[in-house]
């Protein structure tokens, strides 16, 4: 009797060691808006910071929501389940891009607006079934507060900052929430905890350098005699 076949299961290719994530740079003050802010193309003439699967991971690593253990294993369900992985990157842009009218527009924000966030907002709430959970970071002593997910592993990944959105609007944040006044228009948004809540730049590095440097320009300018007449 002809022995049965077992079928040939096709290999993964197995993923190359994960770098460490760079630091994100997370100045806006709440998680909700520095994601907003990987999108900087407008002014910065960046590449879209979730560009790919594998750089969304590395975004979530550095904002401290997922270690480096972790992010290697998704990124091999990535490459079992490719369309699962490119199907949570599209829904992470689509949020962002429900995201950004609210984060620009603070208060002022249409009811429209308004309601196409919370919509998103209740969308992916609705699906957060999991488990809340402290971790402890040993390499600083740091403690944080992680959700795992008994559900989809890729479709996750965008509640915590779903979650930050949803802390915003319950608190009153929208009020102190604002877009980077330089010029030319930076597409940044921050949150003011300033005092006096009249905080202007996404942050004082750059573009509150760049503004003071460009007003001190222009009164050194103003200041000069006029050529005299002939």
């Amino acid at each position: 009797m002809p022995r049965a076949r077992v079928p040939v299961v096709p290999e993964v290719p197995p993923v190359p060691p994960v770098p460490p994530a760079p630091a994100a740079r997370l100045a806006a003050g709440r998680l909700w808006l520095d994601f907003v802010n990987t999108e900087e193309a407008p002014r910065h003439a960046q590449v879209d910071t979730l560009k790919s699967f594998d750089s969304w991971l590395a975004w979530l690593e550095s904002a401290a929501l997922l270690d480096a253990g972790r992010r290697a294993a998704l990124q091999r369900r990535a490459l079992e389940q490719p369309a699962g992985a490119t199907a949570a990157l599209h829904e992470a842009r689509r949020i962002r891009g429900t995201l950004r009218p609210l984060a620009e527009l603070g208060v002022n924000a249409s009811e429209h607006v308004t309601q196409a966030a919370i919509a998103e907002i209740n969308r992916v709430l609705g699906r957060s079934s999991g488990v809340q959970r402290v971790e402890h970071d040993p390499r600083d002593g740091s403690f944080r507060r992680a959700f795992l997910s008994s559900g989809d592993a890729f479709a996750a990944l965008v509640i915590p900052v779903v979650e930050s959105a949803a802390d915003a609007l319950v608190r009153g944040e929208l009020s102190r929430v604002r877009r980077c006044a330089a010029e030319p228009p930076c597409p940044r948004v921050f949150l003011d905890t300033s005092r006096n809540g009249r905080r202007r730049w996404c942050d004082m590095k750059s573009c509150g350098n760049r503004a003071k440097a460009a007003r001190h320009r222009n009164v050194a300018k103003r200041s000069q005699p006029n050529p005299p007449a002939r």
